[in-house]
């Protein structure tokens, strides 16, 4: 009991934290819960949260909280999903309680106007160390069905302009194809 105890609250605190200290929404708090729960505390493996964070972009909702729903499930089962949701929503809800509360002064505040501004790049340079990490992920994996979704999706969505739905759909059936492929033909998976 005391062993559960203590993972629920790290994973709130952990969460909770996270979420407090991180602008900039679901892209950049993904590599931070990687650092956290990968690097730091090796509860998952890397190529596992390569896998959760496909099933968090790919879920309804924002990716911040799918994450920490799926990390929460996977390493506390549906108390840990609780704790790491609830950790994950209580700063913005607070945040945004206060500045709701004192929105006259803040918007007309040229100090946090250029604050906000200068976490707009900061912002820009996590989401673009995420994409990186990904697909070398991705790259190391060494699966031609996964490189080809991955560049797939990388040319339809930002050259060819196709709609993100069908993007995941045709990414969800190659992956499918791919899969029964696999475990109909190559008891290994090393090729495909």
């Amino acid at each position: 009991m005391k062993k559960n105890l203590k993972i629920y609250w790290t994973l709130f605190k952990s969460t909770f934290y996270l979420s407090a200290f991180t602008f900039g929404g679901g892209f950049v708090i993904i590599p931070l819960m990687r650092k956290k729960f990968v690097e730091e505390l090796g509860w998952i493996e890397e190529k596992e949260m390569l896998d959760l964070t496909a099933i968090a972009q790919s879920s309804p909702g924002a990716i911040a909280v799918n994450a920490a729903i799926i990390i929460g499930y996977r390493i506390g089962g549906i108390g840990g999903a609780l704790i790491s949701t609830l950790g994950t929503i209580l700063p913005p809800f607070i945040i945004l309680s206060v500045i709701s509360f004192f929105y006259a002064e803040f918007r007309d505040n040229a100090i946090i106007n250029a604050l906000l501004k200068g976490m707009q790049a900061g912002v820009v340079a996590v989401i673009a160390d995420v994409v990186i990490n990904l697909g070398m992920g991705i790259v190391k994996e060494r699966r031609i069905s996964s490189l080809i979704i991955m560049i797939g999706a990388f040319v339809a969505t930002f050259f060819l302009e196709v709609n993100i739905i069908i993007v995941i759909l045709a990414a969800a059936l190659i992956g499918l194809s791919a899969a029964y492929y696999r475990n109909k033909h190559n008891k290994d998976g090393d090729e495909i």
